[in-house]
């Protein structure tokens, strides 16, 4: 009887996960629009979602009766309508940049075993939001609310090197009167542009034993819809178990995470973003 009600049980998991084919390939042709970014004419649509034109006609069709899709009058190509764009914008305005990139966070951490930090630009700039702490132990003075200092860490460069630079040069002051000489060391400003040049150019930051002595960090940003950074992950590892190199097994894992957390967030190419000004 036992087995019976479990052969039962899994039948019914199988119904409710089965979907109806007929939309799931409909949705292509939306997808189709959603990731060329332009209208596009029938034809083309129809080889992006993989069908035939004339089995995409009538999905267009019945998108167009519910908003989804318009056609232009003059050149005849298919566009997401209003009812697309209403529901995208509903979702964007919900969105939680922290909410989203908490579980990406967590698995990051889960999966190297280091340490991994959120962090927002808030008042006083780069702000800790959320910290997962290594398998190991690790000495660092960082905590949930640290504000990080813009040039002396690989998460302040992150955001220096993404955020308007008259944002930043008010902040780099700040920083010196918030923290002192001794932790907010004056940068020259040649100095600091090849910093955040290097940031530009790998889509990272990196710290290497400093400020803390014994600890490396990788930092990656994550972009919203409109390509501005939102929120910094950085991995912090102790320097003899932590790969270093621009290409390295921590530097990939923490990127991947930032351009996964960017898409979940309606960032459009943020691997492209994150490597240009």
């Amino acid at each position: 009887m036992d087995a019976l009600e479990g052969e039962v049980g899994e039948m019914g998991a199988e119904k409710e996960r089965r979907g109806i084919q007929s939309i799931e390939a409909g949705g292509q042709l939306l997808l189709a629009l959603g990731a060329h970014g332009r209208p596009m004419p029938l034809r083309e649509l129809a080889k992006a979602a993989d069908m035939a034109p004339g089995k995409a006609h009538p999905y267009l069709v019945s998108f167009a009766k519910l908003g989804l899709v318009t056609q232009e009058s003059l050149t005849g190509y298919y566009w997401l309508g209003p009812t697309a764009m209403q529901l995208g914008l509903v979702t964007l305005r919900m969105l939680n940049p922290v909410r989203e990139g908490t579980p990406f966070a967590e698995e990051l951490a889960r999966q190297t075993g280091h340490s991994v930090a959120m962090s927002v630009w808030g008042n006083q700039g780069p702000t800790i939001v959320f910290l997962f702490d290594a398998i190991y132990p690790l000495h660092t003075n960082i905590r949930t609310g640290t504000v990080m200092s813009l040039a002396g860490t690989a998460t302040g460069r992150l955001f220096a090197a993404y955020l308007p630079p008259k944002l930043i040069e008010e902040s780099l002051l700040e920083d010196e009167r918030r923290l002192g000489p001794d932790i907010a060391k004056p940068v020259d400003k040649d100095e600091l542009q090849s910093m955040l040049n290097e940031v530009r150019t790998h889509g990272l930051s990196r710290s290497v034993n400093n400020p803390t002595p014994g600890v490396c960090s990788f930092a990656a940003p994550v972009f919203d819809y409109s390509g501005n950074i939102v929120l910094g992950i950085t991995l912090m590892g102790r320097s003899r178990s932590f790969d270093t190199n621009w290409d390295g097994a921590q530097a990939t894992a923490v990127k991947e995470a930032g351009i996964a957390i960017s898409k979940r967030i309606g960032a459009q190419s943020p691997s492209a973003r994150s490597t240009r000004r």
